[in-house]
Order: C-alpha cells, then structure tokens, then sequence
C-alpha cells in the first residue's frame, strides 16, 4: 500500500483537493509538495445540463481538476460547468464519445497530469470512490484501473437485465481477442497513470474506444487492474445510446479485431460447420437416388455451395493465421518489436 507521513512543515500547501482524495484511502502524505501526484478528472458531456453540476461539485472534492468536454451540446450544459469552475473543451459539432476521450487525453498530457480519472456527466458514477480507484496507481499496482460493476463488491442500481447481458457478450468477445480477463470492459469510470497517458494511443471517435483502449494496453504491456464500484441506472437521464446501437458498434469492433488476431477462429471453426453441414445435406441427396423420380437437383446444389464456402472460409483462416504468424515473426526479428 502508498503508505506515507503527514509533512507538518510544508514550504507550500498542499492541494485541498488532493489531500481529500488520498486521506479519503486511509493514507497521509510525507512527500515534497512537487511530488504529489496532480489528479485530473475528465467528463465527456453532450446535452446534460440536468446533472452536469452536481457531477463536478461531487467530483471537485478529490481531484485538482475537472476537465469538461462539450461534445457539440445545443444546451446549458458548458455553460453551467464553467459556473461550476470546471475547465470546458468545445467541439463544434458532435464527434462522439471517442473523440471526447481524445480530447481529455490531451488536455491531461498538456496539464502534465499524473491521475486522469474519467467518469460520465450523467451521475451514474460515484466520484466518492475516485479515492479507490487512484489507490493502485499511486501504490504502483496499475497502469489502468477499472470501477467495475461485476466484481465481488461492485453492483448496478437499476440496470436492465438486457443491457448486462450484453455487456456481459462484448466482454466474452472483446477478452477472446485481448485475453486481459477483464470483467467490465464497458465502464466508463476509468484512471489512468502518467505512463498510460503518455503511451496510449487510440483512433476510434465512438464508443467502440471503450476497448481499443484495452487492445493497445496489452499490446505495450500496461498493467490493468478493476475496482469494486457500483454504478447507477436510475439517475435522470443515464445512457443517450440504446442497447441495440451501442451493443452493436462495439461487439462488431470486438469481432473484428478478434478475426484480426484469430481469423482461424472467427473463419476456420464456422467454415469448418458449414462444410459440415453441406457434407450432411449431400449425403442426404446421394441417398434419395433410390427412387429416380423424387430426385431434384435443390438439395445437391444447395450441399456444394454450402461445401465450398465452408472450404473458403477454411482456407481464408488458414492463410490469414499463418499470414499474421509470418509478419509477427518478421517485426519481431527485424524491429525487435514483440
């Protein structure tokens, strides 16, 4: 644990608000006041003026910052953040959450921010628990820490049993392509070290970048650990996404990149239950040859095409796999690059 011992004599006061956001874990601080870690929070925000200041005034008490980005709202909301005394990034038009992060990410990197805490602006999460979710970063336990609701002690308040299915989905999906074993992948209460935000790159403008931001983690070995949290579905307004949208742009990104790291699996195993199935529906129209009058050329055709695109796809998934093989051993001998 970041075990540390009250400074009494301080040439400079310490930030109130870092000071509550680290006694808040049960630590004190025996640290040069340039040493202390500088925390600061992000929240994309798109038309939310119902709840956008209670979200920053709740936020303030454990951060030094709060960083607001306004995603093309036709609202209040950037105006009652900057009343509230947040920092506010307009975006002239809406880019999404994506580019929202995008924009939080470089505000943090330019503030020389050592924290970036992320959470959204609509009151589902708890700023309370920013205290829990730095505790691993400070302690050097993490590079990336989750709040996450499918963890022992983390819940949902109110959450739709269709919706945590799908969470629950993607995950599968996005872990069979990362393999992190991460619980909640589609939490948007997040806090990222310096290291992360200085070496995290992502390109997506929607919220598919919920898991690029995993991908690239793993691909340069940053260390991602979950915290309990619990998030709430009751507040006024919660997701703008329905399940069905959000649902879908993520899990087609999750299938996609899990067929660019496993195209045997993603192409072999179902081209191998096609060819299957065509083997089945051949053999059955080879059967009925008995009786010359009842044969149709329906059944026959419908087996071969069935037959080669099973093939196909076995084929695809073969090629691509040693493919993707060759040219990772290639980078890896010539650039060094694992």
């Amino acid at each position: 644990m970041f075990k540390l011992t009250l400074r009494v004599a301080m040439d400079v006061q310490l930030s109130n608000r870092t000071r509550i956001a680290v006694d808040a874990m049960g630590v004190t601080l025996d640290e040069p006041i340039s040493n202390q870690p500088v925390i600061i929070a992000g929240l994309p925000m798109y038309n939310e003026e119902e709840t956008i200041g209670t979200v920053i005034r709740r936020t303030s008490k454990f951060v030094d910052q709060v960083v607001c980005v306004d995603d093309g709202s036709s609202d209040s909301s950037a105006r009652i953040a900057e009343k509230c005394g947040a920092t506010v990034e307009r975006h002239r038009f809406n880019r999404g959450y994506g580019g929202a992060l995008k924009t939080i990410f470089n505000v943090a990197r330019k503030n020389n921010a050592d924290i970036l805490i992320t959470l959204d602006s609509d009151g589902q999460h708890n700023p309370a628990d920013i205290p829990a979710l730095i505790e691993p970063i400070l302690a050097g336990e993490a590079d990336i820490v989750i709040g996450s609701r499918f963890i022992d002690g983390g819940n949902s308040v109110d959450m739709p049993a269709y919706r945590k299915l799908g969470i629950k989905v993607i995950t599968a999906a996005s872990n069979l392509s990362s393999e992190l074993g991460i619980k909640d992948t589609q939490s948007g209460f997040r806090a990222f070290s310096r290291n992360a935000l200085e070496r995290l790159r992502f390109n997506s403008e929607g919220m598919e970048l919920s898991l690029e931001i995993f991908e690239d983690a793993r691909e340069k070995n940053l260390a991602i650990k979950e915290v309990p949290t619990v998030i709430r579905y009751d507040v006024p307004k919660g997701s703008r996404f329905t399940a069905i949208s959000h649902g879908f742009s993520i899990l087609s990104y999750a299938m996609i990149s899990l067929s660019q790291k496993k195209p045997f699996l993603v192409l072999g195993l179902p081209g191998a239950g096609l060819l299957a199935t065509g083997a089945a529906m051949g053999m059955r129209a080879i059967n009925s040859v008995g009786n010359i009058t009842e044969v149709t050329v329906g059944p026959g055709l419908t087996a071969a095409w069935i037959g080669v695109l099973g093939i196909s796809l076995i084929a695809t998934g073969v090629v691509l796999q040693s493919a993707r093989s060759i040219l990772r051993l290639l980078i890896v001998n010539e650039f060094g690059i694992d």
